[in-house]
Parts: structure tokens; C-alpha cells; sequence
């Protein structure tokens, strides 16, 4: 296959592939006559994994480990337990993080419902930001 082949296969972009064979996910080979790269069914294999894989939140660094783990002959389920627990934690942390943003935002918008907007003389950017108090 080539690369739009195994984009189209994956249901991913041919962008992704070409950045996945320079991470050295995909292995393809070079067409002697054409210097073109082919791909295999491994190939197809490990790039739907590896989709799979970053929809469940795994970075390519954690895709890359578990690929090499299982071609070392050895199971990465045990790694891949571990690492979603992982990413879930950090997933939540973003999660409360982003929930207090958005209470800041808002808290900002209420704030500055019926505040003037006015260009100011003494060096300051923008007065809204500058007397919000994000306490």
C-alpha cells in the first residue's frame, strides 16, 4: 500500500502516516523501482492501534513503548493498565483545572457587564483585565 492507501484503510490522513513512519511507528519498505514507500498489513495493524491507542489518551511515546514491548515478545497489557490509570489521573486534573478556568471566566464576564470600554492614558493595556481581582 502507499501512504493515501493505508490513510484511506485507517480512516486517518496521509499526514498522519507520513508523521507516524517518522516517529518510526510504521515501518514501511522502499519500492526498489520507484524509491515510493509500501506498507503492510503490520503497518496497518500498528497504525490502527496506534490510533486507537491516542483516542484512549496515550501520547505516541506510550504507543511507541507498547509497540516495542509487544514485538519483544512479551504482552504490554499489564503497561497499558498502568498507563491509563496514568493518563486518567492527569485527564481529571486537567479537567478540574479547566473547570476553574472557566469559573474565572465567567466570574470576569459578570464582572465586566457594565464596565466601560475606554482606552487608558497611563500605560495599562486593557482596564478590565488589570481590575480583575481572580481571587
Amino acid at each position: 500500500m502507499r501512504v493515501t492507501d493505508l490513510a484511506r484503510r485507517a480512516d486517518t490522513t496521509a499526514e498522519t502516516v507520513r508523521h507516524y513512519t517518522e516517529l518510526g511507528l510504521l515501518r514501511p519498505q522502499r519500492d526498489a523501482a520507484n524509491g515510493y514507500r509500501r506498507y503492510g498489513g503490520d503497518d496497518l495493524r500498528r497504525l490502527r492501534f496506534a490510533l486507537k491507542a491516542r483516542g484512549l489518551g496515550f501520547t505516541l511515546g506510550d504507543v511507541r513503548e507498547l509497540i516495542e514491548e509487544s514485538e519483544s515478545g512479551a504482552t504490554p497489557c499489564p503497561r497499558v493498565r498502568a498507563l491509563i490509570e496514568t493518563r486518567l489521573d492527569e485527564v481529571e486534573a486537567r479537567i478540574r483545572e479547566l473547570r476553574g478556568l472557566s469559573d474565572r471566566m465567567r466570574a470576569a464576564m459578570a464582572a465586566w457587564e457594565d464596565a466601560p470600554d475606554c482606552r487608558l492614558e497611563d500605560g495599562r493595556v486593557c482596564g478590565l483585565i488589570d481590575s480583575f481581582n481572580a481571587g
